[in-house]
């Protein structure tokens, strides 16, 4: 250690004799690692996106829909056929253990009027296990109860949206609104989500008891429902539950072993996990392409050293001549390489943390900047001063003291 200070000072020394060559061989590991931590920040800002729009869905969230239909060897779409009941989501929340919750949905759409103000949306109907399902708290006021569901009580939990729009200035809560020409009372008021994965307004909805929907809205005298969202117990339950889903509808479809499903369930755990694989394929090839130009800047900083060794072979004589050890003279030359490597790599995490916000701001691309792609781009940028800048060191060290004198 004690020798290591003098090594340091006369490295800083030789560096600063040629600071323009010093800088410009500095630029390639700047960009290098600057680029590394800009498109890994993109990377990593998307993967976060993607993972906050899903769970933005519901905790370990699961949709099962009716099943398609064949007719005369045309088969149609998800849901032509009818084959879903509130029992069902009974069912599956009663017999499935890896199932934490499930409810009914019933699906409309309604123009809603208070006062003189109204407006269209889009109304849910579900069951009193809604918040905890699609973890959607109530910002004001309550939601509705089971007893609300049994009655089909007229009842209503609106949006945020719903509530600047059509209730203005004023507390939703207890107010009254109409909707198809019925009275309904506002209980709550759902807390702010913002938009979906497919860039729809979440907050735009009404959610009432699904009873009240079928039998006030739609009309309905089946007890057919047109879906039901399930939440799993846990991440890693939600396969095992989507098996016990299955089984279960089966069962009470009375589906034999060769019978096709006439239902049809989405894992939105599957899509999480396959968002998350695909943008971590995506990060590391970005992160990939942009490594090259250290490997460029790597080639540079050898390139001169290289240089460095032929330009000051007398002095490596003259030093060898007063007795520096080969071992010296190879730390020396070692050291001005990591020495440059290492202020580079500082520069370029610097830049690269810039660059990452200016992204973000200029093009409203997400990014996250993380210590982790830092630490490994700035000990990266060492190991490249050690790797390139060993063969100068060594072929320094090797240099022969009398031809070393000699030359010119």
């Amino acid at each position: 250690m004690a020798n290591f200070w003098p090594v340091l000072k006369a490295a800083f020394r030789a560096l600063n004799r040629n600071k323009m060559r010093s800088m410009l061989t500095m630029l390639g590991i700047i960009i290098g690692v600057s680029a590394v931590i800009a498109m890994v920040s993109v990377g990593q800002g998307a993967t976060a996106m993607v993972q906050d729009q899903i769970s933005s869905i519901g905790t370990n969230m699961m949709f099962i829909w009716p099943g398609s239909i064949n007719q005369g060897g045309v088969r149609l779409g998800a849901g032509a056929q009818i084959t879903l009941t509130a029992e069902d989501s009974d069912a599956i929340g009663r017999e499935c253990p890896a199932v934490a919750a499930a409810s009914p949905v019933v699906n409309a759409s309604a123009q809603m009027v208070a006062g003189d103000q109204n407006w269209f949306t889009r109304v849910q109907g579900t069951s009193e296990g809604f918040p905890r399902i699609r973890d959607w708290g109530v910002q004001e006021g309550d939601f509705f109860t089971a007893a609300d569901v049994q009655s089909a009580a007229r009842v209503v939990v609106i949006g945020q949206t719903v509530a600047q729009n059509l209730l203005p200035g004023i507390d939703p809560v207890g107010q009254i609104i109409r909707v198809k020409n019925m009275p309904f009372k506002v209980v709550g008021v759902l807390t702010a989500k913002g938009q979906s994965m497919v860039g729809q307004d979440q907050d735009d909805t009404a959610i009432m008891p699904y009873t009240t929907v079928m039998k006030k809205l739609l009309g309905d005298k089946i007890p057919h429902i047109h879906q039901i969202m399930v939440s799993a117990a846990s991440a890693q339950l939600a396969g095992v539950a989507e098996s016990q889903i299955s089984a279960l509808l089966r069962q009470r479809h009375n589906l034999r072993g060769g019978q096709p499903d006439d239902f049809q369930i989405r894992n939105m755990t599957d899509v999480a996990q396959a968002a998350e694989q695909t943008n971590f394929i995506m990060t590391l090839l970005l992160g990939s392409i942009a490594a090259v130009s250290l490997l460029v800047g790597g080639i540079g900083i050898m390139n001169i050293m290289l240089v460095s060794v032929t330009e000051r072979t007398r002095e490596i004589g003259i030093c060898m001549a007063v007795g520096a050890r080969p071992r010296r003279i190879r730390e020396q030359f070692l050291t001005e390489s990591v020495v440059l490597c290492l202020i580079g790599g500082l520069i370029g995490v610097v830049l690269g943390g810039g660059l990452a916000m200016i992204i973000s701001h200029l093009l409203s691309w997400p990014t996250l900047l993380s210590p982790v792609p830092a630490v490994i781009s700035f000990g990266f940028a060492a190991l490249v001063g050690i790797f390139f800048g060993y063969y100068p060191a060594h072929k320094a060290a090797s240099l022969d003291p009398i031809e070393a004198l000699r030359y010119e």
